[in-house]
């Protein structure tokens, strides 16, 4: 390998290692390892037709001039997204940190207490500003939110409302358009009957079970909603609220007037527009709806030692457990993103932020009073921070809109020529001027320049909040930079991320974010466009995106690709809209049943039921791959009715299976279409591809096999690739053209989450074809070279025919409860003293390990992993062995924290140093876990879901139940 390529980098192995791990395997090629693991009737013939990978320097100069073509102008169009300053400690030390970012979903709570905080904060906050009980730990966007609110009142019907059909969800009219296009793809399935109409002609009829509105509403205008909630309530109707999360600083919460739901973005508290996402969407709700929320909850528990301790409660409630009886599609969440929100109501406060909110009104104001000054009718009585004006007869639109456009700024114009402002944080007296000039140069008349910041204007005392919110210490505490960088850096040392060993999570794919593909996140050409700007203001951003499109269809052998979805678990939902719009198409709108491998993971059957399907599982056999006696019987017994085949590839067990392309076949033959889950798609870029096995959509988790981080549970992005004839059914935005014209939007933004695009591009344009397939390799090497290392002592449950396994394998673990009384969850804690995350638990078979190292872990880590495996196995084999105590023994009480290691007392049978330091490696960079091991059952009986309440504390100090 040259040393300036970045595959070089990337990958792990050195290549005289490679040799050494091959022959360790038993074969004495690369190739010869993919022939035995990959069957030969879906090998590519020919490598992918990328270019050739760049170096880091030619990329980022490429990355340079594609920053260049954006143009970034000062943007009044609101509409949901806002511009923001985010502070550079929170920036440089969260955004910036791969500490942060590349940590885990926090489903290993002893090692995840620093990112549980920050998310518990954010909940607190939530809270505190929207005057509700219970709040969730961030959704993927606000449009997506209001969906799951809609999903959600829907499931909270009572049993009349149910036995009686009741169907009908109001929704006001000036929500954002974005927002209503969202919902009408997802009332689609479930026959929800979707009334978009102005509030004022709302009738709660028998029929009604919920209620959207907007607050303040999209015009900008605040809304008394108080008799309309009550009437809603009189009914027994729910009334769900989309807020903006800054206003609710100055304006009376909709907890005070009675919201059962409220939700919104949390993108005005330090997050950019990024031309539209991610951004962490907020959802909170009363505390009696807790059990029906989506999302993940963080609660508050104690520790083995009684100590406070953080994790994720109620966690029977995710999609991927409940699996076809899920009411929710959320998995990947947007924990990076909510903890920068998090951090920033902690730096600035709750004085800081109504000092913020305050100043934006008060710009809006004056604004309203100069332009109506110069003979404009401005038409929002009582408003936040935006305002809207009629024009006088002799102004034209265009007059304004060529003005602005030479002063670089952008304003909202509505369908009826009126135009809007929406003041953001960012706003000074410079701009304050230079929007005055425009419309007074549009009217012909003279203008005075802002010679300082506005104030004296005020909310009407009618809407004005008078609670107090953010009382809680945290949020009162650090207001230096010292100190906010100290909090940060205590919370970082809590957890594991990939900045401190290796995360061998199977289906999670926890590869290098490489700092190349990570810088262009900060820059402002990427970072600071609202996606609803004219699309020449973002051609870096299209050529980008264009590209990106072209080579995400070359490794999948698709013909278009769509970026919108932003998390995986949205991606198999949109492809899955896709096939049924294209049944529909062909006048078969009786095709429901999707055929799903029990092996699957629970997203599959989760997202077919949203998507109004008929969930029929095809069971496995015994060497865990799909019964194709099974699949053809269901496939056949359900041909007038079959929708799709849903199948992950290689599958889920960690096998390329021999019979997929017979599978598909099969599935063609009955009518049906096949998606291809690509939560494995690490295996088969440059080896092989959905299309050629036969898929006709899957979708990519970008945040897994295409390098963006995961950022502690997100930001996720699963666009979906498709097969030439369903390229016309991908999903359209309602304001943006993004160059399809099938389902309706399933995200807020046109592009999805595109401010992390460039982290993929970057991946794919510095490996090229020959090194992304290189990276398949050695992903395929690094498995089996842990799966031989452990075979002997755990058993590795399913391999292919020629008994290897693809990507990831899976560690046998039952065997040695019977033995031993120690469990897969015992393993997975003491791995916690090793320095290591454990693997996926007990998924997708009970009692076991799922393992994947990614390509770009090293030899040594790998072998740093073995030792660690082998060394707890030896420690089981004490116990078996009657050496160890079945009770008091090193797995029964890990993970074990420096205070109880360095404690007065210590009467455990085992010594302090067999604890702490089980192998010599381990005392040069030793982590030690903040706490010992958490009670979930407490935590759950005991529902804590904010910070720093009497109640929690009166709560946690009491006895356990």
């Amino acid at each position: 390998m040259s040393h300036d390529k970045f595959v070089s980098r990337h990958l792990g192995p050195r290549e005289s290692e490679l040799k050494e791990m091959l022959n360790f395997v038993g074969v004495s090629s690369m190739e010869e390892l993919i022939k035995q693991t990959i069957p030969s009737n879906i090998r590519l013939k020919k490598p992918m037709k990328l270019k050739e990978g760049l170096t880091e320097r030619k990329y980022f100069r490429k990355i340079l001039n594609i920053a260049g073509k954006n143009k970034v102008f000062n943007t009044y169009i609101g509409l949901g997204y806002y511009d923001t300053i985010t502070p550079a400690v929170i920036l440089r030390n969260v955004l910036e940190n791969p500490a942060w970012y590349t940590s885990y979903t926090p489903y290993q709570a002893e090692i995840s207490q620093g990112r549980l905080e920050a998310l518990l904060n954010f909940q607190t906050m939530i809270c505190e500003l929207t005057g509700m009980e219970i709040a969730n730990a961030s959704l993927l966007d606000e449009a997506t939110a209001a969906a799951e609110a809609m999903m959600m009142m829907l499931n909270l019907r009572s049993r009349k409302m149910v036995k009686s059909g009741v169907n009908a969800i109001l929704v006001d009219e000036k929500m954002w358009e974005q927002t209503h296009d969202v919902l009408r793809t997802r009332v689609k399935p479930f026959g929800i009957d979707l009334r978009i109409q102005q509030k004022n002609s709302f009738e709660f009829a028998d029929d009604v079970f919920g209620v959207l509105i907007q607050y303040p509403n999209s015009d900008g205008e605040i809304v008394d909603y108080a008799d309309l909630v009550e009437k809603a309530h009189e009914k027994e109707i729910k009334v769900a609220v989309a807020a903006d999360i800054l206003s609710l600083a100055i304006l009376t919460p909709p907890g005070e007037w009675g919201a059962d739901i409220v939700f919104g973005s949390s993108q005005r508290f330090g997050i950019p527009m990024g031309y539209g996402g991610p951004h962490a969407a907020f959802f909170t709700a009363r505390e009696e709806y807790k059990r029906s929320m989506p999302g993940r909850i963080i609660g508050v528990t104690k520790d083995i030692d009684g100590n406070r301790a953080l994790r994720m409660a109620l966690q029977t409630r995710e999609q991927h457990i409940k699996r076809e009886k899920a009411t929710s599609n959320i998995c990947t969440a947007q924990a990076l993103l909510a903890n920068m929100a998090g951090f920033f109501g902690v730096y600035h406060g709750p004085e800081g932020i109504k000092m913020i909110a305050e100043r934006v009104h008060n710009i809006a104001a004056f604004l309203s009073f100069e332009i109506e000054k110069l003979g404009y009718v401005q038409l929002n009585e009582n408003y936040f921070d935006t305002i809207r004006f009629a024009l006088p007869k002799h102004v034209k639109r265009e007059d304004i809109e060529w003005l602005s456009n030479e002063l670089e700024m952008n304003f909202r114009y509505f369908v009826n020529g009126d135009v809007g402002i929406s003041i953001d944080e960012t706003t000074n007296r410079e701009d304050i001027s230079w929007i005055i000039e425009v419309f007074a140069k549009a009217a012909n008349k003279r203008w005075q320049v802002a010679k300082e910041y506005p104030e004296g204007f005020s909310i009407n005392n009618k809407f004005a909040r008078k609670s107090e919110f953010m009382v809680q210490e945290v949020f009162n505490k650090y207001r230096s930079e010292t100190e906010m960088v100290r909090y940060i850096k205590r919370l970082e040392l809590k957890d594991i991320s990939l900045t401190h060993s290796m995360i061998s999570l199977g289906s999670c794919t926890m590869k290098l974010n490489a700092a190349t593909e990570m810088l262009p996140l900060s820059w402002i050409e990427f970072n600071g466009i609202h996606p609803f700007v004219p699309k020449n203001q973002a051609r870096g951003y299209h050529e980008m995106m264009e590209e990106l499109r072209r080579d995400l269809a070359e490794i999948t052998g698709m013909a278009d690709v769509s970026l919108m979805p932003n998390s995986g678990a949205a991606g198999e939902y949109t492809g899955l809209m896709v096939i049924q719009e294209y049944h529909k198409s062909r006048g078969d709108d009786q095709r429901n049943v999707v055929l799903i491998p029990s092996s699957a993971h629970g997203t599959n059957p989760a997202s077919a039921v949203l998507a109004g399907l008929k969930v029929v599982v095809v069971a496995c056999d015994e060497k865990g791959n799909i019964n194709m006696d099974d699949l053809r019987e269901k496939a056949k017994g359900h041909k007038d009715n079959l929708s799709a085949f849903m199948v992950t590839y290689p599958s889920t067990h960690g096998v390329f299976e021999s019979s997929i392309v017979e599978m598909c076949e099969v599935i063609h033959n009955n009518g049906g279409q096949v998606y291809m889950d690509g939560a494995n798609m690490n295996a088969q870029v440059g080896l092989t591809n959905p299309r050629l096995i036969g898929a006709d959509v899957c979708h990519l988790n970008l945040h897994k096999t295409f390098a963006i981080p995961h950022g502690g549970g997100g930001p996720g992005v699963g666009p979906i690739a498709v097969a030439y004839h369903l390229i016309e059914f991908l999903p359209s935005h309602p304001i943006m053209n993004n160059g399809h014209v099938g389902i309706s939007a399933v995200a807020g933004a046109p592009w999805g989450s595109a401010s992390v695009l460039p982290i993929t591009f970057g991946y794919i344009k510095m490996m090229g074809a020959e090194g992304l397939t290189d990276a398949t390799k050695v992903a395929i090497l690094n498995a089996n070279y842990i799966a031989t290392a452990l075979k002997d002592n755990y058993g590795v449950l399913y391999t292919g025919e020629n008994g290897r396994v693809a990507h990831e394998l899976i560690v046998e673990c039952r065997h040695l409860k019977a033995s031993s009384g120690i469990t897969e969850s015992d393993i997975a804690k003491r791995l916690m003293d090793y320095g290591f995350h454990a693997p996926t638990l007990s998924f997708p078979v009970h009692g076991t390990l799922m393992i994947e190292p990614t390509e770009s872990e090293s030899k040594q880590e790998l072998d740093k992993f073995i030792d660690a495996m082998n060394s707890i196995y030896e420690e089981i084999k004490e116990i078996e062995e009657g050496k160890a105590d079945r009770k008091d023994n090193v797995l029964k009480n890990a993970p074990h924290t420096a205070e109880r290691v360095s404690a007065d007392k210590w009467e455990h049978s085992y010594s302090r140093s067999k604890a702490a330091y089980p192998l010599e490696w381990i005392k040069e960079n030793k982590y030690w876990v903040p706490i010992g091991r958490v009670d979930d059952a407490w935590g759950d009986r005991n529902l804590i879901c904010t910070c720093g309440s009497p109640e929690e504390y009166e709560a946690f100090n009491s006895p356990s139940k």
